[in-house]
């Protein structure tokens, strides 16, 4: 009996060291461990470099010059242009060349950089001209009819000389001014005619596009050229 007593006596005091034992294993353990250190910051992306603009360089002279006649060789095919608005355009353009030919004489075949300057100004309000008489009401109406389909034969062919640098501005010009005067006496007779055209004034319009087509072809294949751009290297 008194062993058993002893036995359950020191039960208790057991149980209260293993407790302790562990509890001093929590501490100890939980004690030791570090917090997780904080995940690196991400570099921020470097930014990208600019991209590279390539200044294109500025058209030279011809080319200015070569670009509005094919703009008005565009807008003569097209209808956009009348005869009598390319005629006055081409007449300007025609001083414009008129002037720097003078100027490239007296200075030994080159411009300064005023001469420069001042071409450049004039073909800026030629530029807008060419653009204003384009997009205006004012447009080639031909018709489905002979008288129309041969007036438009005429202004294809005075087109593709302007493009070719067969016909310079100043021929141009005069071919327009021709065809111009043309166009006006055929609006004149079918006012006249309540809109039509008699025999004999179909006749007449025909003898007169005959001249102008023989004048087209002339001054096509005449010693007289529109210098074409050449471009830089």
């Amino acid at each position: 009996m008194k062993f058993t007593c002893m036995k359950w006596s020191t039960l208790p005091v057991a149980v209260l060291v293993a407790s302790g034992v562990a509890m001093a294993q929590d501490q100890s353990s939980s004690g030791s461990q570090q917090p997780a250190p904080a995940p690196a910051a991400t570099p921020a992306p470097a930014p990208a470099p600019a991209p590279e603009t390539e200044t294109k360089p500025k058209p030279t002279v011809a080319q200015r010059k070569e670009n509005q006649q094919d703009r008005i060789a565009n807008g003569v095919q097209s209808g956009q242009l009348t005869a009598g608005e390319t005629a006055n355009l081409e007449k300007k353009e025609a001083a414009i060349n008129k002037e720097t030919a003078a100027d490239r004489a007296a200075n030994g075949g080159k411009l300064t950089a005023a001469e420069k300057k001042q071409v450049n100004r004039q073909q800026n309000q030629m530029s807008k001209q060419i653009y204003a008489d384009k997009h205006n009401a004012n447009t080639a109406h031909y018709g489905n009819n002979k008288v129309g389909q041969r007036r438009e034969n005429q202004q294809d062919r005075i087109a593709q000389g302007i493009k070719s640098g067969q016909l310079t501005a100043g021929e141009t010009a005069k071919l327009e001014n021709q065809q111009k005067g043309i166009n006006k006496q055929v609006a004149a007779d079918r006012k006249a005619n309540g809109g039509t055209l008699t025999t004999s004034e179909k006749k007449q319009i025909n003898k007169e596009q005959n001249g102008a087509s023989k004048n087209i072809y002339h001054k096509k294949h005449n010693a007289k050229t529109q210098p074409q751009a050449q471009p830089k290297p």
